[in-house]
Formats: structure tokens, sequence, C-alpha cells
């Protein structure tokens, strides 16, 4: 695609709620832009927008995808993205690097709480705005109900720009209020305006150019004279009070049928913002805050995304600021402080590729094959260095247990996980010792099922997810005595070994001490340290649930050996044995890790939310407001809550959110002690 100025391009963001239809209207975008000539469709799997496998098979959006097209000399960046909560981090990707937001509305549905969420992101990102009320077509459509609800939830700045005419099957075109043209059908043809809605037409006309004129006061002078506002006066005045956040045009349409598209193309040329109308906003540290764009000034790009592509290897997605990129050049990231040489660019359209020679201020590319540089790097000219503010992303909460199917896939494994959170930086892998599993966190449930999809499909490595293990503990409650004499005899060489040790329980979190206090040279000072290895190596399984011991001390106070026959290993036999003694005989319990929780969510779900929580052996500690939610900080064990992204879901309808942390370790019930031992013995049998 020919390169474009600043002034002739629009970066717009598609948010909704999952289902809204953000992927059906990108397809109706890029027919009426002449970029496909028909429109596909995300039942059938052949949209533009949901290429990926995964988003075939499931139906819905899980990356972000990039849709250009032209509209009357301007470049329109259209970037798709999931409308699926678990995929949020493709979201707040998207939203970093747009000027303006299509923030897009079932006439069915309403406003739901994905429409909520994303009116937050894109407020909070400072992003203009466009309402699209989408599916006028469908049954049981309504504008006007659907508009008062917007109002209700966002505030009367939101303001119709068009009308519908007719709705469901009746569904005919849309009144452009400014205007005050009529178009009906696809594509769209120039009518009359119904005389049934000319009161409506009247009536939402008057108040949107009240609003605009209150933008300016020589509009408002006038308007307040009696006089009539021209049409480009009330132009200018509404792409100025969007561009302030003054007011938010709020359209109709069906993208199914292809009806009101134009208008909202028209709409984005005229009114939303271009990237010269936004300072670029540096990283804390940057010395150079406030940097305006410049295809002239020096080179400033931010990476936002990372893909592993099947054909061409890394893909890096960026999206330049200042100056121009070009393909076969030398450019820092000044984010790892490295080098990095730039192969061919390319200019993405869903999953096809169209290479370019340069990539100026403004505009959003693709490169292959970087070595160093991930999300949210900064890629700038040698001479001028600068850091860009990367996206940020939300911490995962949902984790679950990876287990390779076979040998070849565990060898693999590694690389694959280590590929795929490079993908996606809302998920982060570790290794948990205390199970001896890998655990791979995330935002829900359905996205780490994809992720395990992805890995069979991209790298070829099969796994499986199960729940974590929970890494309990053991340790005793009163001291006790233990002695283990490991002895020997088979014919030459016999083996002897013989500890006598103290168990004293020690305070949460100590650990596991041990301490000689041999008198008299009972054992020799060079057996002591296989009697503490011993000790050590039978601690990491307890007599109870087979959990690591912790919070005791061990005390060899006597013992005794045999000039010939004792050796290392029996040392180390007999302080692993004595050590299982006293676990036996010093009232061992289970220990369960205790985890702060802190759970965000609107007012009236706080009820049903500590109700949850007592069920989950909670101790709630308090409650305050904040950003207009109710904030519950409690303490609960972390057996309780390793499913709590999809029960708090269930309980505020997707409008809570929670973060946890671990504080310390408490005793298990008696009851539940009882029932892991059972659970243990059954696995073992």
């Amino acid at each position: 695609m020919e390169s474009n100025g600043l002034e002739s391009i629009r970066n717009v963001v598609l948010l909704s709620h999952s289902g809204a239809g953000k992927t059906s209207l990108s397809e109706a975008i890029l027919v009426t832009a002449g970029e496909i000539t028909r429109l596909g469709k995300v039942d059938t799997g052949t949209t533009t927008s949901d290429y990926d496998p995964d988003e075939i098979k499931r139906k819905i959006s899980i990356n972000l995808t990039l849709l250009p097209s032209k509209w009357q000399e301007t470049k329109i960046n259209l970037v798709d993205t999931p409308g699926y909560s678990d995929f949020i981090g493709e979201v707040r990707a998207a939203v970093r690097i747009g000027e303006g937001a299509i923030i897009v509305v079932s006439a069915a549905a309403g406003v739901e709480v994905g429409t909520e969420q994303m009116w937050t992101y894109s407020e909070k990102a400072g992003l203009s705005r466009l309402i699209f009320i989408n599916k006028m077509d469908r049954e049981n459509a309504n504008f006007y109900r659907t508009v008062s609800e917007i109002q209700e939830k966002f505030g009367s700045k939101c303001l119709p720009l068009s009308l519908p005419i007719g709705a469901h099957n009746d569904f005919q075109g849309v009144v452009d209020l400014l205007t005050m043209k009529a178009f009906v059908a696809s594509p769209a043809k120039e009518t009359e305006i119904p005389s049934s809605l000319s009161e409506s037409v009247s009536s939402f006309r008057e108040k949107l150019v009240e609003a605009i004129a209150e933008i300016d006061d020589a509009l408002l002078e006038k308007y307040l004279g009696g006089e009539e506002l021209e049409l480009s006066e009330l132009t200018a005045g509404l792409r100025k009070a969007i561009t302030n956040g003054k007011v938010v045009p709020i359209l109709a349409g069906s993208a199914l049928q292809n009806i009101g598209i134009s208008l909202l193309l028209d709409a984005i040329n005229s009114y939303l913002p271009s990237p010269k109308e936004r300072e670029v906003v540096t990283a804390g540290d940057s010395a150079t805050p406030g940097v305006e764009p410049s295809r002239q000034a020096p080179l400033a790009a931010l990476v936002f995304k990372t893909s592993a592509d099947p054909y061409v290897g890394k893909l890096t997605y960026f999206r330049v600021y200042t100056g121009i990129i070009t393909s076969n050049s030398q450019v820092l990231n000044t984010t790892r402080g490295e080098t990095e040489r730039i192969g061919q660019l390319f200019v993405l359209k869903g999953k096809t590729q169209e290479s370019v020679s340069q990539i100026g201020a403004g505009d959003i590319g693709a490169v292959a094959k970087l070595g160093l540089t991930s999300t949210g790097d900064t890629l700038t000219s040698q001479t001028e260095p600068m850091k860009i503010a990367p996206a940020t992303f939300p911490q995962p909460i949902f984790s679950m247990a990876v287990h390779p199917k076979t040998k070849a896939d565990l060898d693999k494994l590694g690389m694959a996980l280590s590929r795929l959170t490079e993908e996606d930086p809302t998920l982060q892998v570790r290794r948990e010792a205390d199970t001896n599993e890998t655990i791979l966190s995330g935002i829900g449930d359905t996205q780490l099922e994809v992720a395990a999809e992805k890995i069979l499909r991209k790298f070829g490595v099969g796994v499986s997810l199960k729940t974590p293990k929970v890494p309990y503990k053991e340790t005793i409650t009163m001291p006790t005595k233990a002695e283990y004499k490991h002895k020997k005899q088979t014919g030459g060489h016999g083996q002897y070994g013989h500890v006598l040790l103290e168990l004293e329980p020690l305070p949460r979190g100590s650990g596991l001490e041990f301490v000689e206090k041999i008198k008299g040279g009972t054992i020799p000072k060079n057996y002591i340290p296989a009697v503490e290895k011993g000790v050590n190596e039978a601690a990491k399984e307890g007599s109870l649930t087979g959990s690591p011991v912790v919070d005791i001390k061990v005390v060899v106070y006597d013992g005794s050996f045999h000039p010939v026959d004792s050796s290392e290993i029996c040392f180390k036999i007999a302080g692993a044995q004595a050590l299982k003694k006293g676990l036996s005989t010093g009232n061992s319990i289970l220990l369960e890790p205790m985890m702060n929780i802190r759970v965000m969510a609107p007012e009236d779900f706080t009820g049903d939310i500590i109700g949850d929580l007592n069920t989950k052996r909670a101790h709630v500690l308090g409650m305050n407001p904040e950003d207009g939610n109710n904030v519950i900080e409690a303490k609960v064990p972390l057996p309780e809550i390793l499913r709590y992204a999809i029960d708090l879901k269930s309980i505020t309808q997707g409008r809570g959110s929670y973060t946890t942390e671990f504080s310390h370790y408490e005793e298990v019930p008696t009851q539940i002690t009882q029932k892991l031992i059972t659970e243990r013995q059954a696995e073992k049998d």
C-alpha cells in the first residue's frame, strides 16, 4: 500500500463484548472500502480477520488483526480485537497503538459487561470514540432502548449521529443527522427521509447541534442567537468535540446487511484524530517527553505484538511514532541496548503480507526474524535513542499444570512454552519445585486451552492440562526423640550406623534446621554430614501426604559406630530413618499455603462474593470503595481458589477481578487432612 502522510492515517481499534459483531463489521468495512469483494462469515470461518485455526474452530476472535483500507484518500488501519475477556492482552496491545476506537454494541443485547470494560480501557487510553449499534436487522433489535442504556452507563455526551430506518426484518437504512440525508440498501443509495421519522430526526439533531455548539464560544453565540450553523461549522465542531472527548457519536447499522457502513467510514475519516494530533507517550525514564509525531524526526517505533508464523518464523508487529523505518537497515533496541537488523518489511491485512520498502510515522507494519526484540520494546535510530511507553498487561490469575504426553514432547516442551509466552505477555510459565510440575498461568481457562492447542499445532508438542497440585508442607507440633540403628551383616564387611535425634517444632517460615550436639565422639565428625544429608533427603517426603517437611529443628545428639562396618551411606540411611520415626511420633500436621486475595467488583455483588469466600474457608479482613468498585480483602487457602477466576466470573457476570499473593502457611483442618491422606493412599495403591 502506498505511503500516507500523518494527516491521512487513522488508527482505529474495534472493541466490544464478545458476540456484538466486530469481526462481521470489519468484513463490511473492507467490502465497502473495496478491499475485498464479498463478505466473509464467522460461522463458516471465511472472514479476513479470524483466520487462525483456533478462531475458526471456536468462532471467536483470539488475536488482534490488522486490516488496512483506503477511504476518501485516508488510510484506515483498522485493528480487530477479541471480545472474550480471556484474551484481554490483545485488546490492551491494540488500544496502546490507536488514536480512535469504535465500540460496537448489539442492538438486541444492548450494553453488556464487555461493553463497559472496553469503554473503560479506551477512556483510560484517551482514545476518541464512536459507538456503532450493530445488528439492527436482528429480532429484538431496539435502537432507542440501546441508546438509553448507553447514555445511562456512559453519560449524556453519547449522542446519535445517525438514526435507523426501520428495524428487524424491516431495517432498510440510516439517516445522517448532520447532513440530513437518508441512505438505504447496500451499496448505499440516497433517498428521502421517511416522514414517520421527521419528528425523531428533528429532536435528535437539535440535541447534537446544541452539544457541538457548546464546544466553541463563537458557535454557541451564533446558535443562541437563532442563526443556522453551517454544515462545515458543524463538522469542524463535531471533530473538535470528539477529539476532546466531549461528544461520543452513536451510529446505527447492520454489518451482515452492509447497511450504515459507508456513513461509519465517513465518520472515521471526518471525525477521528490522525496520529499527528497526539503526542508520543514516552517511557518514564526517557529524556524526551512530549515528542511531536513527524516523519522528519529520528525513528521511534513501538513493538506491540509478536507471533510465531509457520511460514516466516517470528513476526514482529510495530507502530511507527516518529521517523521512517526502512527494509535492510540497522536500528537500536533501546529497551535491551542492542542493535537489530531490519530485514523485509510488511504491511499485514489479515493473514496476507504485502512487502514494502519503508513504513513512516503514524503507520503500522511488521518485520520477520528479529532475534532480540520482544513485545513492549522500542526500536529507534542509533543517533537519537528514546523509549516509548509500552502497553500494560494484566497479571495472570488462572493456572494449570502442563503435562507432556510423551518423552519426545517433554524434550520440546520448554522451547514451545518459551515461544508461547513471547507471543502472549499475559501468559507466564514457572516450575513448582515442591510438586515437580510446570505451571502455565494466564487470564482464564479458555486462554489456556487455546494455548495447549497452539502448542500442538505450531510446535508439534502434545500436552494435557491438569489442576495444579497444591504445594502442601508438613511439620510437627510437639518435641520428640527418635533412634535408628542400621545394622546388616553380609559375609565380608557389614553395615553399621546408629543415630539418636531430637525433633523440635519451629515458628512458621523457619524451614529445616540441622544441629550437631555429639559429645564424646559417639559418632565421628566425618559421618555427621552424611547424617544431615539423610535427614534432608527424608524431609522431602513427610509421613502424611509425602509433602516436604518444614519448620523443625533436628538435633543429632548421640549414636554409635563400628570401626570396620560403619560408612557414610550407613549414617545417611540411619539419619533418614530416624527422622521418619520421629515424624510419626511428633504429632505431624499438614500445612497449606494461605493467600492474600483482593477482589474488585461492583458493590451489588459484594454479598455474593463474601458468601462464596466464606464457603472457601476465607477470613474476610475488610472492604473499601475504590474507582467505583468495592474492594474486598481476605486471607484464603490456596486449594480453595485454584479455579477462582471461573467462579468470580460466574458470580459477577464477568465484572469482577482479583489479585493474589502468598501470605504464609497454616495448619490444614483435621477432616481435610484425613481426606488428603486417604486420597494419597489410594494413589499409591
